[in-house]
């Protein structure tokens, strides 16, 4: 994976400026059974509870709908996450890809807070949690959306709750084409179980160095036929043990660089 992933996103990580006066925050959570928490301090928000809950909406899918909505299936969370748009599974999809994230939640919560004394309520897109606990919560819009005075209203007031908490707040709008279309495909090759695992272990024993991918695939061929090599070579870059420029499509020119 590239170490400039973060930089990749296209992401745009809010401080939650004041832009009202916003007071009374609350934040409910559904554990894995159905029952809600709630939490006036965030500081004291359960994570792994969170990370292992229910969504907090119901999702529908029904003929006609305007979302494209599904469940994807994440090696993150060695189970599916659910989606509500294509533009939720591409930043899922990232999510999954980067290494720093080890736990994913999706319509993780509810906030409610007096906005100016009214009661608002907000529900993220996505909750990401990194080795160290830090919280990065994810809003996804398309860009067009993020000028409309109630969509930057709603934004502004809730990354001012999660910023105030040390939380990050991220609102992605997209990434691009070529990050995209490198990780959906490396996507394929996620999972452990569908590539050839005498392979995986070959190529991480003894590739060390900058090196083409191949270059790789034909040092092995005399042990591994190409359609072996390959999906073992795109897996451990997935898994991040090997980085590569995603700016660019994926080739045999494609130059791989230890990581781990």
């Amino acid at each position: 994976m590239s170490s400039d992933l973060p930089c990749q996103l296209g992401s745009c990580l809010l401080s939650g400026e004041m832009v009202a006066m916003v007071t009374d925050a609350q934040l409910s959570v559904r554990d894995s059974t159905g029952a809600v928490s709630t939490y006036e301090d965030l500081s004291l928000v359960d994570l792994a509870a969170t990370v292992a809950g229910c969504p907090w909406r119901v999702f529908r899918w029904r003929q006609g709908q305007a979302h494209y909505s599904g469940w994807y299936w994440s090696v993150t969370m060695a189970g599916h996450v659910v989606y509500e748009s294509r533009l939720e599974l591409a930043r899922l999809l990232l999510a999954d890809f980067d290494c720093s994230v080890v736990g994913i939640a999706a319509q993780p919560f509810c906030l409610t807070a007096e906005v100016d004394g009214r009661l608002r309520r907000h529900v993220p897109d996505f909750l990401l949690v990194d080795p160290g606990g830090l919280v990065t919560v994810v809003n996804v819009k398309p860009a067009e959306q993020l000028a409309r005075e109630k969509v930057a209203e709603a934004l502004a007031w809730a990354g001012q709750v999660f910023t105030r908490a040390g939380w990050c707040h991220e609102v992605w709008s997209g990434a691009p084409a070529a990050v995209l279309g490198n990780v959906r495909f490396l996507a394929a090759y996620r999972r452990a179980d569908r590539v050839d695992a005498e392979a995986v272990e070959e190529i991480d024993r003894t590739v060390t160095g900058r090196v083409a991918l191949g270059e790789v695939e034909a040092g092995l061929a005399g042990r591994f036929a190409v359609e072996v090599c390959r999906p073992a070579l795109l897996h451990l870059v997935w898994r991040g043990v090997f980085r590569v420029d995603l700016d660019r499509p994926l080739s045999p020119v494609s130059v791989l660089e230890r990581v781990v």
